[in-house]
């Protein structure tokens, strides 16, 4: 009889030729268990989806209980659910006043491609300006955005009209005009490596939007829900946008999008066409539920308050020759060395460690940290001496 591991890749889509393959049996808290009860902590967060780490037992609780009531009933937007209502109010609350009408959606991309309709429909513009080695999604919209060539050339055709700026140019942005529909940035640059934009750098754009009519669309599906230090990563910058994307760390390990905007913006997708936007499971009620349990956690404990303190120990902690620099902020920290090949060495054996990390899609040669928030400090310092370790005994 096949083993799990021979049925998973034999039956399994596979991304890549060398899948982790570590085999699960259970997670809590900041801890993954494997099959032979091998104990990881997870420095990753599942890419920035475990804010509040691992089958929080609130979140637990919040699923089974609506399970119980009502799961799937109809496709989004035509029957009155407490789930959708409840999360919506609970979630604007820690918005900008502006931002006041919410689409429920499943995940980041789908977050994306309504982001991108509903500001071409608005504006009725054919434009749009994203940015080198932005990351925001695998669909062919949210592909389009994308600023890599190297992960898009072999799926074009793609949508005509994208211009992609270098990150962290301001005088590049001349290039944002009135044809311009929006302008879609990650407020921290994600798969770049945790890229910060500069002081004042969100601001030109702001500046510039304005002056030419263009919609700013802040994808905060990464650096969302306290990861930064705040509870959006743009609030510390001081700038709104028109449009704001969530998902990731949303559901507390649920799979949840959003896509958030005015109501006036947000109403151009009900007429001419009606239905313009439309989701079969978007704000499912189950999912809805644990997003609500997930920011009552947030809420009620101080672990953002923590972030930054948290995040300077390891910028403390991780110092040694091979480690040319630690970008990022907050708990997004990019580890740079040398090379792909050093780093990889490196993260293979913090994992044979119990040490979960991994590297960036556009930035090979950075270790991602990117750890649940509630991770405590004897945590924080066995990982870093766990990281200092596999480095040298890879020498």
């Amino acid at each position: 009889m096949a083993s799990t591991k021979e049925l998973f890749l034999q039956n399994l889509a596979q991304t890549t030729d060398f899948p982790l393959a570590l085999e699960i049996s259970s997670a809590k808290g900041n801890f993954i268990i494997d099959t032979s009860g091998k104990k990881y902590l997870d420095l990753i967060s599942g890419i920035s989806v475990s804010n509040i780490g691992h089958c929080h037992p609130k979140v637990i609780e919040a699923i089974t209980e609506q399970s119980k009531k009502y799961m799937h009933l109809m496709v989004y937007g035509e029957y009155i659910q407490g789930p959708q209502v409840e999360l919506s109010e609970k979630l604007l609350r820690h918005l900008d006043s502006s931002l006041h009408s919410i689409y429920l959606l499943n995940s980041g991309s789908e977050a994306i491609e309504g982001a991108l309709k509903v500001a071409k429909r608005y504006t009725g513009r054919p434009e749009m300006v994203a940015f080198v080695d932005a990351y925001h999604g695998s669909s062919h919209g949210a592909l389009s955005a994308m600023g890599n060539e190297e992960f898009k050339t072999n799926f074009r055709p793609l949508l005509p009209g994208f211009t992609h700026l270098p990150f962290n140019d301001v005088q590049a942005l001349s290039a944002i005009t009135k044809n311009t529909a929006a302008v879609l940035i990650e407020p921290i640059q994600g798969e770049a490596g945790y890229l910060v934009p500069n002081p004042g750098y969100l601001a030109a754009i702001r500046k510039r939007c304005d002056e030419v009519g263009a919609l700013l669309i802040f994808d905060e599906i990464q650096t969302g829900f306290g990861r930064t230090g705040t509870f959006f990563a743009h609030q510390r910058e001081g700038i709104v946008p028109d449009i704001i994307t969530l998902a990731k760390g949303m559901g507390g390990g649920m799979p949840i999008g959003a896509f958030v905007t005015s109501k006036e913006i947000m109403d151009s997708l009900k007429e001419n066409p009606i239905l313009g936007h439309i989701t079969t499971f978007g704000g499912h009620p189950v999912s809805c539920a644990a997003a609500i349990a997930n920011l009552d956690v947030l809420e009620t404990e101080n672990w953002i308050e923590e972030v930054d303190a948290k995040s300077q120990l390891f910028k403390d902690l991780l110092v040694h020759p091979e480690i040319v620099s630690i970008k990022g902020r907050g708990f997004m920290l990019a580890v740079e060395m040398k090379s792909f090949d050093r780093l990889k060495t490196v993260i293979d054996r913090c994992i044979e460690k119990g040490l979960i990390t991994d590297w960036f899609l556009f930035n090979d040669y950075s270790m991602r940290i990117a750890p649940p928030l509630p991770i405590t400090e004897e945590e924080i310092r066995w990982a870093c001496a766990t990281i200092l370790e596999a480095i040298e005994e890879t020498k």
